[in-house]
C-alpha cells in the first residue's frame, strides 16, 4: 500500500516537473520577438546588427540633422557623443523631439541607416531614458548637473 502512494506521488512530481517545463518553454517562444535590446550609437558602430534584427537605440539628435521630407518622412542623427547613426522615420514625431534632445528609437539597422518604425522624445525637462543616460555617460558627454 504503501509502494502505491509513493508511486503515486512521484507520477505527480513527474507531471508538474513537464507541465512547468513545457510552460517556460512556450513563454520563452511566444516572447522571443518582443524583446527588443537597447544599443547606443557607438555600439551600433562597432558591431552592426543584421537587418533582420528589431532594436531599440537612443541618444541626442544631433544637431543640424533634422531635416523633414516629402509627406511624413523624417531623418536625422542620433549621437551617443562617440559615433552617430543615421536615421529614417516615417510618421508623426513626439511633440517634444528636437534637435540637442534625448531620444529612443525602435527599429532596425539596414544598409548603414537606422530605419525607425517608433520614436519616443523625452517627456519633460529634466527626464532622459536611463539606457541613453548610461550611455551617454559611457562617452563623456552626459554630466549629473545635465540631469
Amino acid at each position: 500500500m504503501k509502494s502505491l502512494k509513493k508511486q503515486r506521488r512521484m507520477q505527480i512530481i513527474a507531471l508538474a516537473t513537464v507541465a512547468l517545463v513545457g510552460a517556460t518553454a512556450l513563454i520563452g517562444y511566444a516572447m522571443r520577438d518582443g524583446i527588443n535590446y537597447f544599443r547606443s550609437p557607438s555600439q551600433v558602430m562597432e558591431l552592426p546588427p543584421p537587418p533582420s534584427e528589431t532594436f531599440r537605440i537612443g541618444g541626442l539628435v544631433e544637431e543640424g540633422t533634422l531635416k523633414r521630407g516629402q509627406g511624413e518622412v523624417v531623418t536625422f542623427s542620433v549621437t551617443d557623443g562617440g559615433a552617430t547613426v543615421p536615421v529614417t522615420f516615417k510618421g508623426v514625431l513626439p511633440d517634444l523631439f528636437a534637435e540637442n534632445q534625448g531620444m529612443v528609437g525602435t527599429g532596425r539597422y539596414i544598409d548603414g541607416v537606422f530605419e525607425a518604425s517608433e520614436i519616443l522624445a523625452k517627456h519633460d525637462e529634466s527626464y532622459m531614458p536611463k539606457e541613453v543616460t548610461d550611455a551617454l555617460k559611457e562617452q563623456g558627454v552626459f554630466r549629473e548637473s545635465d540631469s
